[in-house]
């Protein structure tokens, strides 16, 4: 049996929401972005808005979690904030 890394224990165990197996995984940034949404606000745990604790998840993964992922997925999944930020109408960054 092999030891998990911290951050893949928080990226499957997070106390702020249910994630769908697998999603960070995905190689659709908007179907990344919708499941996050979903989850985020299904969750009664959170501590704080749906989108914060969606993006914060996301940016968590691909900042640690995510460490060994190839620029394909990094992309992707980059663009899957901005995707986010369409799902929750927040404005996009510059």
């Amino acid at each position: 049996m092999s030891k998990k890394k911290w951050s893949q224990a928080v990226t499957e165990t997070s106390d702020a929401m249910d994630l769908k197996r697998d999603v960070f995984t995905l190689h659709d940034p908007r179907r990344i972005a919708l499941s996050l949404k979903k989850s985020s606000e299904a969750s009664h745990r959170r501590k704080s808005s749906p989108f914060r604790s969606a993006m914060s998840m996301l940016t968590f993964y691909i900042n640690r979690g995510g460490k060994g992922l190839d620029e394909r997925q990094r992309k992707i999944l980059e663009q899957a904030k901005d995707e986010l930020r369409v799902a929750f109408d927040r404005p996009r960054k510059a």
